[in-house]
This record gives structure tokens, sequence and C-alpha cells, in this order.
């Protein structure tokens, strides 16, 4: 094993070993046992009793969306005025003009939705103070969303018949203060240590080896890349993203960044058995889980290491495999596995250009954003894990003859709809927006270039299908990684985006956190000889076959145009 696999398998391993206590500590918290952070009692009481809060109110399924939705839609014109204004407001040492409408349209809810969807470039695109109070500020909320969805939920799951899912106030607040502020607070230390800027100046005049003079960004970037990567969030306070020096300084700060983004979905895995008392089930969902990353992982980079045939037809020995559009500090190794975790999880961050993958890369990208169901982001994998695990054990119960249960309830036609619904709308949203861009690039080549040919998309054929399948399904997978060759800061893509990026966020929550209520609501069912085990090995892995099935339904002849096209050309 050379030193490039080993650090990738160091890095899985110690992100293994820190969630585990954490999804312990997790489930303490919300279960409203004692912890470390009951220090934070009365900074939670304070801001409950200052926004007129009721925390010991409880809430159906749909007094909890209700609650969820009407916030976030206040955020969302919040965000929206601030981006357009933002040459107007202090902290803007740079000059940086305000967004576009169509652009902070995009932006805003780009960042509400947990996706971080960039059409501009991070250092000139934002000011410091929308970078803090716009970008960091949504990246808390946007993922304690998630955690808070996904712990009404857990609660629906526990309790043998209820309508309390819990107070989304309560939970949400809990999220930031107990989970998500500490962990940030500790990363961010450990990067500004190691060279990610804090400073509130302005761009630094510099003087390179070459003699070049050349002005580089700065800012208080350390904890805004801290809540990127923990809260799954994805983007960059500099273009590059973490391909960065200074986002990402060394490989420390690397494998630091590659463990965060991981720890809290495969925590939340542990804390789901830990709150329910179910830890069989846990596990089972975390086995199915890590076997799709390794399905994805294994072949991106064997590939990345071995890179081009194409080159080997020339001669050309690649002894460092394919190094283009990526760092010499980390190598094909390291950015394979950060090109994996950060599409499955949707953070969407990335210390390679994932333009430059290798075909075969790029189709494993894409099929981790098109399940985001493995770990994926924080709540939301485990809630589109569901939806998955709601229809095996549909289709388990037709087999067997039995009416479908799940956790002591009745899986009936209402429950399975909801699923369904969900599930294919992942595949609508992408296939029929790829479809509109193809449409417009071949018909409307007036309006696709943009003023000047290349200007809307820069690679033909293949790839450039790729392209544009990646861009939409990162909007609906909510990542906010991208194959870089796509000119996307234009009415087209901003709207169209934007429009995917909101109903890819809350519908596929809406659907699991009603079809909890509604199950948890009904009569519990005692286990009895016939009862489906949904915790056993081998329903995970009739799940697994199911999100398999699925997906090579939907997605097989798209990628057949793009990725896999590109990777049989090669030869």
């Amino acid at each position: 094993m050379n030193s490039e696999i080993l650090g990738v398998v160091i890095t899985f391993l110690v992100t293994v070993l820190l969630a585990y206590p954490l999804g312990k500590y997790i489930a303490k918290v919300f279960k409203g046992e004692r912890t470390l952070t009951d220090f934070m009692n009365p900074v939670e009481k304070f801001f409950f009793r200052v926004c007129g809060i009721n925390p010991h109110e409880t809430m159906n399924w749909k007094q909890f969306l209700k609650a969820m939705l009407t916030i976030n839609m206040l955020w969302l014109v919040y965000a929206f005025f601030l981006l357009i204004f933002q040459h107007k407001l202090p902290l803007n040492p740079d000059g940086n003009p305000g967004q576009t409408p169509d652009l902070a349209f995009n932006t805003a809810i780009s960042f509400l939705v947990n996706c971080n969807l960039q059409h501009y470039s991070g250092e000139s695109g934002l000011t410091y103070f929308t970078q803090l109070f716009v970008i960091t500020f949504l990246q808390f909320v946007s993922a304690a969303t998630g955690i808070a969805a996904l712990v009404a939920v857990f609660n629906g799951l526990k309790e043998k018949t209820t309508q309390n899912l819990g107070n989304f106030w309560v939970i949400f607040t809990k999220s930031i203060t107990r989970v998500l502020l500490p962990l940030c607070i500790i990363a961010a230390i450990f990067l500004a240590f190691n060279g990610s800027p804090t400073s509130y100046d302005g761009k630094d005049n510099l003087v390179t080896l070459q003699g070049d003079s050349v002005q580089v960004s700065r800012g208080p970037a350390a904890g805004m890349i801290a809540i990127k990567h923990l809260g799954t969030n994805g983007g960059g306070w500099f273009g590059a993203n973490s391909a960065h020096p200074l986002e990402n300084p060394n490989y420390f700060t690397n494998m630091l960044e590659m463990v965060i983004q991981v720890l809290i979905p495969i925590a939340l895995i542990f804390a789901l058995g830990f709150y329910i008392n179910r830890r069989k089930l846990s596990k089972v969902i975390f086995g199915v889980m890590t076997i799709g990353l390794l399905c994805l992982l294994i072949p991106t980079i064997i590939s990345e290491i071995n890179g081009s045939p194409a080159i080997e037809k020339l001669g050309v020995l690649q002894s460092t495999g394919a190094m283009e559009g990526k760092e010499v500090r980390f190598g094909p190794a390291a950015s394979g596995y950060w090109s994996i975790v950060t599409t499955i999880i949707s953070t969407g961050s990335v210390n390679s250009m994932h333009d430059s993958s290798m075909p075969m890369s790029g189709m494993m990208q894409l099929l981790g954003m098109m399940i985001n169901a493995f770990y994926g982001g924080c709540g939301v994998g485990i809630l589109n894990y569901l939806i998955y695990l709601i229809i095996a054990v549909f289709i388990a119960g037709l087999m067997v003859g039995r009416t479908p249960e799940f956790m002591g309830h009745k899986v009936e036609a209402r429950e399975v709809k909801i699923a369904a619904l969900v599930m294919l709308l992942s595949a609508f949203l992408v296939k029929t927006f790829t479809a509109l861009a193809a449409y417009m690039v071949a018909h409307h080549p007036d309006i696709a270039w943009q003023v000047k040919p290349g200007a809307w998309l820069n690679n033909p054929s293949y790839h450039g299908f790729s392209e544009m399948l990646y861009e939409f399904t990162s909007s609906n997978a909510n990542n906010g990684s991208g194959f870089e060759g796509l000119g996307d800061n234009n009415i087209f893509w901003n709207v169209t985006t934007g429009i995917v990026l909101i109903l890819a966020r809350f519908l596929p929550i809406i659907g699991p956190v009603a079809i909890i209520g509604l199950l948890a609501k009904k009569k519990f069912v005692p286990e009895s000889p016939g009862t489906l085990r949904t915790d056993s090995w081998t329903f995970g892995m009739m799940t697994f076959a199911v999100i398999v099935v699925f997906n090579a339904l939907s997605f097989f002849p798209a990628l057949a145009l793009g990725p896999l096209a590109e990777y049989f050309s090669m030869y």
C-alpha cells in the first residue's frame, strides 16, 4: 500500500472513530440528557425569551414543517436584498460590486438550501460583510434545518404512537449551539494556526520569486471554511475553493477538511441507533452506505492513479497519475477520495477541479449525487435513505404477501405514494432541465453562447453534455460542485438551477417528515414471527438493491451520453 492510499484509509478510519462518540453525544443532546455543553442553556433561554418561543410547545408534523418553511422563506428574502446592495454595506475593503438580481436570486437560494452552488468567484463576488452575514450565517442555519428535520423523524420513530415530532425552534437552536458552533470553533482554530487567514484587511500586494507583483485576497476565512465543511455546505471563500492554498494550506488541513465534512453525516447515523435504541438498525444503515461509498471510491482512485490511456498510447509515462486540475500537494488518491466524499455527502467543496477528472471518476461523482443517500448531507442524508427504505419495505411486503410494516406501523398507500413522488422528483428535475439546456445549445446558439462562442459551454461532444448534466445533478443533490468548463453566470443557468435547488431541497425534506408523521400516529403493531425485520443485513442488501436498480433505470441513458461515451472514446 503506497503512502497516498494509506492517507485515504487513515482519513476514513479517523472519521469513523470520531463519529461514533459524536453520535452518542448528539443523541444525548436531543434526548435532553446532561452533556458538557449544558452551559449554553442560559443562551438558548435568552433567544427563546426574546423571540417569544415556548420551548415546551409540542408540534405535529404539519406544524413542524410550517415553522421550518416560514423561517427559511424569511432568510431567502434577507439574503437576496443584502447581496444586491452589498456594495453599499460596510466591510468591503476591496470595493466589490453588488450582485445582479438573477445572480443574487441564485446565490441566496443556493446557500439557503445547503447547496452553495457558486456562479461567482468567492473573493471578488462578495464582500466581507456578505461572506459573514449572508453566506456563513446561511451555512449554519441550513445545516441546522437539516438536522432539525432528522431529529423530528427520530422523535416519530422513538415512540410507539405519537403526534409530537418535537419543537422545531428548540431542536434548530440546539443544533447550532450544541453541535455546529462548538465543532466549528475547534476546526477554525486548527485552520487559523495552519495558515488560513482571519484578517479583515483588504488585498495584500506581494512580489513573487519571479519578480511579478500580485494582489492576494484575504479576509476572515477560517471560520467560514470550518462551517462550510462541518455543515456539508461547500462553497469557497476563494473562487478556487479548497484547492486554494489559503483555504487548504497543507496536507494536515486537507485531512482535517476531509474528516470534518463527513463527520456529522456519519455521526447522525450512529445517533439514530442511540436515540431510538436500535443500534443494529444504525449499523446496518452505516454498512449499506459504506458499501455504496466503496463502490464509487475504488473505481475513482484506480482511474485517477492510472491516468489516461489516450496519453499512454503516445508513449508518455504517467508515473504521478492524472494530475491535470489537481494540487501537487495532495495527489490523485487524496483528490479522488475528496471528490467522492464531497459528492455523496452534498458538501460540494473541491480540492481539485472535477472538470479535469477522468471520465470514470466523473461518472462516480455524478452517481454519488444522483443517489444522494450514502451518508448524505447534515440530516438530509438519512432522510433520503428513508425514502429508499420505505420503497424497499413496500416491495418486500409484496414479495412475501404481507402488509408492509416499518418500526411497528403499517406502511399503506399514502406513505408509498409520497415516497415514490419524492424518489421520481430527482430524476425528473435532472433530466428535464439537462434536456432543456441541451436543446438551447443545439437550437438557440445565439442565446446560449451569450455574445461570444464558448461563453456558455466551453467543451464539445460528450464532455460538454456531462458539464450540463453535472450542473443540474449538483443542483438537485444540493451539492454545489461543478464541471467548471461551464459558463454558468447568466440568466438561464441562474434561474433554472435556482428552481431546481429550491424544489430539490424542501420536497425531499417534507416527504420523509410527512411519512413519519403519518406512521407515528397509527396504532403500534407488535413484532411477530412474520414481521419483516428492517434491521437485518438481508433487508439492508434489499435496500441497497433498490437504490442500485432505481438509479440505473433513471440515469443510465444520461450517463451513457456523457461520461460513459467519453470513457469508451479514450480507447
